[in-house]
């Protein structure tokens, strides 16, 4: 039998608020009656209870002492270790560690998560986790399971044709599909998904891409669920290559961390009862179908405030710019000597006067896609969800960023920046890359004062407030804004991502203006 303590949830609220909650007096309580009881599925609220199963995971079954995700509400002690003199602070606010959040953040948001790190780290516990915080039977769940192997067909991935009908059917409509149980499941898992051929890894990415199988032309339409992959190699090697749209395709990756000795006597306990931890999670944690919509819902009500938006926009334009490219502006991008097939330091090389060390773009080989940038709006938004906030604040992005773009961003081991003796283990330590970008990104839009002067902002705001009822005379002054401030710009010798990105919006901007001017006199 386990140990009492691993049924144990703990008491909400396990993130206490910094003062009682007051309620005020409403005359319908005089009507409610006495003995009106909340509904028994909101009497804990859904991010309260996604905390509880945090801290039982994180506390009794995978056993992290990486709070690697710090939040500070005041002063923090902060201690230097060893000839790096690496800091270790002590946050001052509740923190986590990303190796329980994350995949718990894509329960939350029914998105793709890959878990790395070394055989015997607890990757595929930590997804069978999450099948049953689903409302799964642990048994079910390991036989849903898929595991990768170079064997592995579409026919093993998705299902089969029925015998029957391949001998009686006239035509591919005729034909029933057996379909694997796994796909109709809110939470799948693939084990070791760079085990998979190269066609089989065609077939998943339309099922984890698009949410359909497909097999003679007939379509199974998969429901709404999270997916958990799991890989040894951090680089997604293997005995196949993982194909580029595939991992694309993955939202978030996290690595599993090393397990901390001094909690032996915990796996001693589990060695000594014959229990795993998936196989004792105490009901009070499991989600009903009802509560993994709602609690979904709430996560994309969360509000992102315009401070951290633009933070995120400047953050994101410093990357795609690169003007040796092409002639035209529009054309000035990395995607476009990728597409070329030439590499970026051969056109670069004629560049001068460029500080190639300040400029955030030339640590990076690549841009940011559509894809990259959605999720980092909803990863974002889950975290501040699970905190208990209803508003993304700058912190919760920050901690979201290096996750989210750990296969996003590709880095550029040959620029300026890692050759700095401070920055050598930043070529290895990716998530300590990425989340560096973002506090230099930050610094800089800091330093510029975009919070208070940024014209383009302005520019746009009032374009977002529409243009109908604008006189002729106004839209000429709008014009003639855009243009002074191009001329302005046009002064200055270099051109940066962030610049490249606003050329580009008042170019727009004066475009659509310039359309609705001549609609306008059409119509005087």
């Amino acid at each position: 039998m386990p140990s009492p303590e691993m049924s144990h949830v703990p008491e909400a609220p396990t993130l206490p608020p910094s003062a009682p909650a007051s309620r005020a007096f409403d005359v319908a309580d005089l009507y409610r009656g006495p003995v009106a009881e909340p509904a028994a599925a909101d009497a804990v609220p859904l991010d309260e209870k996604l905390r509880q199963a945090y801290f039982w995971i994180v506390n009794q079954a995978i056993i992290s002492t990486h709070y690697d995700i710090e939040y500070h509400n005041g002063p923090s002690a902060s201690f230097a270790f060893g000839d790096s003199k690496t800091p270790v602070s002590l946050p001052s606010g509740q923190s986590y560690s990303s190796f329980v959040l994350m995949p718990l953040l894509t329960f939350a948001t029914r998105r793709r998560c890959l878990i790395v790190g070394g055989p015997g780290r607890g990757k595929t516990a930590s997804a069978i986790l999450m099948g049953v915080l689903a409302g799964y039977p642990v048994r079910e769940v390991r036989r849903s399971m898929q595991h990768g192997h170079p064997q592995m067909t579409t026919a093993d991935l998705l299902g089969a044709p029925l015998p029957a009908d391949l001998m009686t059917a006239e035509s591919a409509d005729d034909i029933r599909i057996g379909w694997r149980s796994w796909l109709s499941m809110r939470v799948r898992i693939v084990d070791e998904y760079n085990r998979i051929p190269t066609r089989t890894q065609s077939s998943l990415l339309t099922v984890l891409g698009d949410g359909y199988a497909e097999m003679f032309d007939q379509i199974y339409e998969c429901p709404p669920g999270a997916w958990f992959l799991t890989a040894n190699d951090d680089a997604g090697g293997g005995t196949y290559p993982v194909i580029e749209a595939l991992r694309d395709r993955i939202d978030v990756v996290v690595q599993a961390l090393s397990f901390n000795n001094r909690f032996l006597p915990e796996l001693l306990d589990r060695v000594e009862q014959g229990y795993r931890p998936e196989e004792v999670v105490p009901a009070q944690i499991v989600f009903t179908p009802d509560e993994l919509d709602r609690m979904h819902a709430a996560i994309l009500a969360v509000e992102l405030p315009e401070p951290v938006r633009r933070r995120l926009e400047f953050f994101a334009s410093q990357f795609e710019f690169f003007e040796p490219a092409a002639v035209q502006l529009e054309y000035m991008t990395k995607d476009t000597a990728r597409l070329a097939g030439v590499d970026l330091h051969l056109l670069g090389a004629g560049e001068t006067g460029r500080d190639r060390l300040a400029d955030l773009g030339t640590q990076t080989r690549n841009g940011l896609s559509v894809r990259a940038l959605q999720t980092l709006l909803i990863y974002a938004k889950a975290l501040a969800f699970f905190r208990g906030q209803g508003v993304v604040g700058l912190d919760d992005l920050r901690h979201v960023v290096p996750f989210v773009l750990h296969d996003k961003l590709i880095p550029d081991l040959d620029a300026p920046f890692f050759e700095v003796a401070a920055n050598e283990p930043l070529r290895v330590d990716r998530v300590g890359w990425i989340r560096r970008l973002f506090d230099l990104s930050c610094a800089d839009y800091d330093r510029q004062d975009l919070d208070r002067t940024d014209p383009v902002a302005d520019l746009l705001r009032q374009f977002r407030a529409g243009l109908a009822g604008v006189t002729e005379a106004e839209a000429t002054a709008r014009l003639e804004a855009v243009e002074r401030l191009l001329g302005e710009w046009s002064s200055a010798r270099k051109l940066y991502g962030t610049t490249y990105d606003d050329i580009l919006v008042l170019k727009y901007l004066h475009q659509r203006i310039t359309n609705y001017l001549a609609w306008l006199r059409w119509q005087g």
